[in-house]
């Protein structure tokens, strides 16, 4: 065969694969295209935008921790919103938005996470987030205080309990759980099955590891975002993704694409290692609720019931159609089961 036919042969393939390549392309963004067209009552919704009065928390080892505090200042419980893994405070949106007309709210951003400072590998643990939740609770609540977490909010919440397990009862007077396990996240399917699953646990770790050494790099591919990372999130981030508000998922896939590869893959071993079960016990002191969306791959349902046998008093709720967002996807829902919180813990304190 003359070297020509050759080359021939070989700009037929090379241009077959482009054009293949141009059409999925194309493809994606005619999806996501249609999908923007379609009514969004969310279109007109100021996400990030609630805003508060900013304070700086200066932690033990030497992290500057960005907070909100808004609301109304004469009652008696303030409300401390912790939000999740590679989010951020205005995670929060709807809560903060509703729960500001009638109680004093705290937000904060996690360290390395939003607006707060980065901190070294050493202290991406969930035992320093509890510790660095006390010295919120320290700077900023003066008084009875009822604590919501989501996701690594929660598990920092746990973290609280195990360390400072005297303040739950005067001090801390409610607990809501949202999308969060006590422990084994290792042992998650991710909606794959079994052997799939076994083998991505363990490629993950050193998988997540690598990217993390190439963070600068990789971050610089996600900072422009994409139709892949619109319509993953729109897929395996909400329940009813048919039916996912593009508004929202553009807002998720913001602070998500804000957050650094390298705290994402810092902050990863911590998640995976997470166990608080024993630490439990402490919440049966105060009013509990639990919530979790029925189609959570990342923290299923069997986790936060795992949580509420532990807690015979705690109130659980699955939220039908709903993933991991639970609180941005269905937030009347979320909204009422934490007014319904804040009225047990009123009441029994």
């Amino acid at each position: 065969m003359s070297i020509w036919r050759k080359a021939g042969i070989a700009s037929a393939v090379v241009g077959a694969a482009s054009a293949g390549v141009a059409s999925v392309a194309l493809a994606k963004r005619y999806a996501v295209g249609r999908i923007r067209l379609r009514p969004d009552p969310e279109a007109g919704e100021p996400f990030g935008e609630v805003g508060g009065r900013e304070e700086i928390v200066l932690t033990s080892d030497g992290v500057a921790l960005h907070c909100l505090v808004d609301g109304v200042e004469d009652v008696p419980l303030t409300v401390v919103l912790c939000h999740g893994y590679t989010l951020n405070l205005d995670s929060w949106h709807y809560q903060h938005r509703d729960l500001r007309e009638t109680h004093r709210v705290v937000l904060w951003d996690q360290r390395s996470h939003g607006r707060s400072e980065r901190c070294t590998p050493e202290g991406s643990t969930i035992d320093r987030l509890g510790e660095d939740l006390a010295e919120v609770l320290d700077a900023l609540v003066p008084g009875p205080c009822v604590l919501v977490g989501h996701s690594m909010g929660g598990m920092t919440i746990m973290a609280l309990a195990d360390r400072r397990p005297e303040l739950f009862g005067d001090r801390v007077r409610g607990v809501a759980l949202v999308s969060t396990s006590a422990g084994r996240l290792a042992e998650v399917t991710l909606g794959l099955p079994a052997l799939v699953s076994k083998a991505v646990h363990k490629v993950a770790p050193s998988a997540v590891s690598a990217i993390g050494r190439r963070g600068a790099l990789v971050d610089r591919g996600r900072q422009a975002g994409s139709d892949i990372a619109f319509l993953g999130l729109r897929l395996f981030g909400f329940g009813d993704s048919a039916n996912a508000s593009p508004t929202v998922v553009d807002f998720v896939e913001s602070m998500i694409r804000s957050t650094p590869t390298e705290v994402i893959a810092g902050f990863y071993p911590a998640l995976m290692s997470h166990d608080k079960l024993s630490a439990l016990g402490v919440l049966d002191d105060v009013p509990t609720a639990i919530m979790v969306g029925e189609k959570d791959w990342l923290t299923p349902p069997e986790h936060s019931q795992a949580i509420a046998a532990a807690l015979p008093r705690a109130r659980l709720t699955e939220v039908p159609g709903t993933s991991h967002l639970v609180q941005l996807e269905r937030p009347e829902v979320v909204n009422d089961a934490l007014r319904d919180l804040l009225k047990r813990a009123d009441r029994e304190g």
